[in-house]
């Protein structure tokens, strides 16, 4: 059996190959682009719970700080009361 290209095909059928050609090419254009979203989207998400973290340090910190300003009014307030 020989392989060979019929001139009659190709010419009959150059749009249907080349659309299939175009349709592979685009086919690995948007598994690139699916691969390309999933690492966007965990990338995303660290950075989501890097940014919890640090708002629940600093609502720890803020607490803090206002129980210390609460303290010391409570101070002052029963120097003044005495």
């Amino acid at each position: 059996m020989q392989w060979r290209i019929d001139v009659e095909f190709v010419r009959t059928f150059w749009p249907v190959i080349l659309g299939f050609i175009g349709f592979l090419a685009w086919l690995v254009r948007l598994e690139a682009r699916s691969i390309e979203n999933e690492r966007e989207i965990k990338r995303l998400w660290n950075q989501r719970k890097e940014d919890l973290e640090a708002s629940r340090i600093a609502r720890e910190d803020t607490n803090a700080m206002l129980a210390e300003i609460r303290d010391d009014i409570k101070a002052l307030i029963a120097k003044v009361g005495k």
